[in-house]
């Protein structure tokens, strides 16, 4: 394995899926497959034998699926990043990963360009979901009952007013550098105000926090 390249494995039912997102990151210098698995239960275990960077998965598969491939493997002691490959009609499987702790949704018909940079963004700790979803699936999903919600109230107690506002602004999709220009700050405050966040809610990337802001009502979803 190449030092400083993302470490990939691919996770779907369909050869031919997975044999095309292998030729697409075989021409990246930057990114290296480790390896491919054609179901849940097999990509959990190939995770914890190679511990990869980013996992590409598929939702529907025989078996184990997707999203409780996702909850098992990011459970876990590894580090690996999920990016969730779907379609735009399967909003019910999207959400179940969301909740299982998946950091970004890739729809399977995006440019092939915009599928390596979100495995690059995934990889450094950021989030990332397809533009077409992202709005409804946030504002459906953070609707939702969610049972951990009540323990998010008390832990937003903790946070500071600014911290507050830098929350509100992440739920409105604001990037670190739109939230120093709105605040008036420097880019690194900013990034340490999101750092801090992480660490008080116990969220682990920025669509996490995203959905916690909206579930504590301080983004309200468009009508």
């Amino acid at each position: 394995m190449t030092p400083n390249r993302v470490r990939v494995v691919l996770v779907d039912d369909q050869p031919l899926v997975r044999a095309g997102l292998r030729v697409l990151i075989a021409d990246s210098p930057d990114l290296e497959i480790l390896g491919e698995a054609g179901a849940g239960a097999e990509a959990v275990q190939l995770v914890e034998d190679v511990r990869p960077d980013v996992v590409m998965m598929d939702i529907r598969m025989p078996g184990m699926d997707g999203i409780e491939a996702t909850r098992l493997i990011t459970a876990g002691p590894n580090t690996a990043r999920v990016l969730v490959l779907t379609t735009f009609d399967d909003d019910e499987y999207v959400y179940g990963a969301l909740r299982a702790g998946a950091s970004g949704f890739l729809v399977k018909d995006m440019d092939l360009d915009d599928i390596l940079t979100s495995i690059r963004v995934v990889a450094v700790g950021e989030a990332l979901i397809a533009p077409r979803v992202t709005r409804r699936l946030i504002e459906e999903f953070a609707a939702r009952p969610e049972p951990t919600a009540a323990p998010r109230q008390g832990a937003i107690k903790g946070i500071t007013d600014r911290e507050r506002e830098v929350l509100t602004l992440i739920g409105r999709g604001l990037s670190n550098d739109e939230i120093a220009g709105r605040l008036f700050i420097s880019p690194a405050t900013a990034k340490a105000h999101v750092g801090r966040l992480f660490s008080k809610l116990a969220a682990r990337d920025r669509v996490q926090l995203v959905i916690i802001a909206y579930e504590l009502g301080l983004v309200a979803p468009s009508r």
